[in-house]
């Protein structure tokens, strides 16, 4: 009788304390692994002082608690990670719920921020730091050379160091960045890149949001690309939000979304010249890696042989390293709704610099044909990398690129 009562009042005070929302149902269109998703809450009043929401999935009529986490802006949605593989035709079922006493989670990706950087850390191990101080060269190298507003060190979840800055070949690649080289202001030609050239810059201009939760953290900043060779002050050409997020996985890989938004503020816009460099992200591998160690697989099946110029969904550049594996690598996704998707590439061959084969990975949304961008529009390109310790096969990494580009259908009931 005791037991009874006791069971009771433990569903009367579920009652009490907890209000279902909704009702999700997620359908999966491919096979998918490590799956960010999200649904929309605008029909949903989110903004109040109540608790924040709590998501369950049904299984075998349970109900099991997941993080999720809300974002808001124009429009509010519900962010949660489905961890580990899904199969295509699955249908997943959950609900939303607001409880006045929620288990408690801790975020496992942090941001820490000193002087120098901003960094995303995941149980204390790093992921990556992004730079908004300047960094000058090494004395006796042209001050030109100096900038902020770039991602290094990158480490794989073994802590192998996958970025290079200021390599003494080219001392104006900096670990991940987006490097703009031959664009166009009216009859001017600007260079963002090589900044020797004193021709123009990018520079960090400020932190515009921060975000820490269960689910992702991560942080936007705003970036200008300055112009050296206006009449009277230098201008800012365009101006660059950069938007970076590390996803909470439960497997021993990093996760981490790289959007960048871009939009001229120029009478006449900018013109984003072709060629061979130019972009969205652009990678300057470690310097232990070269010809003989480091390979690179496409979409397409294409190697450091002949992958540098074709077009790629993802592109796998894998290396030797020091962890226990014995090697570690970035798979790096071009998201379908990119200008010029599947995204043309430019990949170092074998005999790059004098022989030794380094290597520097980028995609290049104007390989191949300008591109202009009118004054006062946004132009987005979105990425991805999985960083990793160990190999990553080609049917693994389709499946992540499913994940970026197929977003499982989601309904709200």
């Amino acid at each position: 009788m005791k037991a009874s009562l006791l069971i009771t009042l433990i569903l009367i005070t579920q009652i009490l304390f907890a209000q279902k929302i909704a009702k999700i149902s997620v359908e999966f269109p491919e096979d998918l692994i490590n799956t960010p998703v999200s649904v929309s809450l605008d029909g949903v009043n989110y903004n109040t002082d109540k608790n924040p929401f709590t998501l369950y999935e049904i299984k075998s009529n349970e109900e099991i608690a997941i993080p999720c986490q809300l974002e808001t802006g124009h429009s509010a949605r519900l962010w949660f990670l489905l961890n580990g593989e899904t199969q295509k035709g699955t249908v997943r079922e959950f609900i939303v719920k607001t409880e006045d006493n929620p288990a408690a989670v801790n975020a496992q990706v942090t941001l820490k921020m000193n002087h120098k950087d901003l960094s995303l850390e995941r149980n204390e191990n790093l992921i990556l730091k992004y730079r908004h101080a300047v960094t000058f060269p090494p004395e006796g190298i042209d001050p030109l050379y100096k900038r902020s507003g770039y991602i290094h060190p990158l480490t794989s979840p073994g802590g192998k160091v996958l970025t290079r800055i200021q390599a003494p070949d080219h001392y104006h690649h900096y670990g991940i960045w987006g490097p703009w080289t031959k664009t166009h202001i009216d009859d001017r030609a600007v260079d963002f890149w090589n900044l020797k050239g004193g021709q123009g810059t990018v520079k960090f201009a400020g932190f515009l949001s921060e975000a820490e939760g269960t689910v992702y953290s991560g942080f936007k900043v705003l970036q200008q690309h300055i112009d050296f060779g206006a009449r009277g002050e230098d201008q800012i050409a365009m101006n660059e939000v950069l938007d970076v997020r590390a996803w909470n996985l439960e497997d021993n890989v990093w996760m981490v979304d790289y959007t960048t938004s871009l939009n001229s503020p120029l009478e006449n816009g900018i013109m984003l010249d072709a060629y061979r460099y130019g972009g969205g992200i652009g990678f300057r591998a470690t310097e232990t890696w070269n010809k003989d160690n480091c390979t690179v697989l496409t979409s397409d099946g294409k190697t450091r042989v002949d992958a540098d110029g074709s077009y790629a969904r993802w592109c796998l550049v894998e290396g030797e390293s020091d962890v226990e594996s014995g090697r570690s690598g970035i798979l790096f996704m071009s998201h379908p709704s990119n200008r010029m998707h599947p995204e043309p590439m430019r990949v170092w061959p074998l005999d790059a610099n004098g022989g030794r084969g380094d290597m520097y990975f980028e995609f290049v949304p104007i390989r191949h044909d300008d591109w202009k961008l009118n004054p006062k529009q946004t132009y987005t390109l979105k990425y991805r990398m999985i960083i990793f310790d160990g190999e990553l096969n080609a049917e693994t990494a389709e499946k992540y690129w499913n994940s970026f580009a197929n977003i499982p259908k989601t309904i709200l009931k």
